[in-house]
Parts: C-alpha cells; structure tokens; sequence
C-alpha cells in the first residue's frame, strides 16, 4: 500500500485490531463478540485494499461508515452487551471507524477525479481539441 491518505492507515489499524481484539481482552470464549469482530476486521481491511486499488471509488468510504455502524449495534444486536470488554471495544472502535470513514467520504469528495485517457487515440483526441 503506498497511499498518503492516513484515513485508510488508520482503518486499516482498526481492522486489524479487530482482528486481534478477541484474544487480546480475552473474550474468545464468546463467540457472538469474537466472530463479529474477525468478520469486520476482514471486512475493513478488505475494504482499505480496494480503496487502495480504486483511489477515485467513493462507495469504500460508506462501507466502512456501515461496518463502524454495525460494530457499534453489535453487542445490543447480538447479545454480548453485558460483557464489558467485547461491549466496549465495539463501541469505540465502532465510533472511530464511523468518525474516520466519513473524514474519508468528505477528503474524496473535495479532491477531482483526475482519469488518464483510456487509449492512445483518446489521448489524440482530447489533445487536439
């Protein structure tokens, strides 16, 4: 990943936090708080590569405001509110994801898409124009 955008830096850290979280507080033994957590963990890592991929994709952005938003129902969702640590990180890191990937959604929308020309005769064209 070569990309200058530390919003997608700071989602990729969260993704894997969520990866890890699980065994670092010692909640593996539930399985509704550990799984949600893995499967987001993926989730927004796989979404920072595609924004990685797709610079000018604005819909990473709103996927990952959607994970951070399911993170932070999560434990009411599926049960494990009464749980502090799992409880907890859902809804920190959850509220982060949310703040960071709208910071990100407002940093794409102000910056113009700039797309080379497809094909030599593209390039041609707009160059004689």
């Amino acid at each position: 990943m070569t990309s200058k955008r530390w919003q997608e830096w700071l989602l990729l850290l969260g993704g894997v936090w969520l990866l890890v979280a699980p065994s670092v507080l010692g909640s593996t033994s539930d399985l509704n708080s550990s799984w949600n957590a893995w499967i987001l963990g993926v989730l927004v890592i796989a979404t920072v590569w595609w924004a990685q991929a797709k610079p000018a994709e604005k819909t990473t952005g709103w996927l990952q405001a959607t994970y951070g938003t399911w993170l932070f129902a999560a434990p009411w969702v599926l049960g494990f509110s009464g749980l502090a640590e799992p409880s907890w990180n859902a809804w920190l890191t959850g509220v982060g994801i949310v703040a960071v990937a709208c910071w990100d959604v407002v940093d794409r929308s102000s910056r113009p898409v700039i797309r080379p020309p497809t094909t030599r005769e593209d390039h041609i064209t707009h160059s004689s124009h």
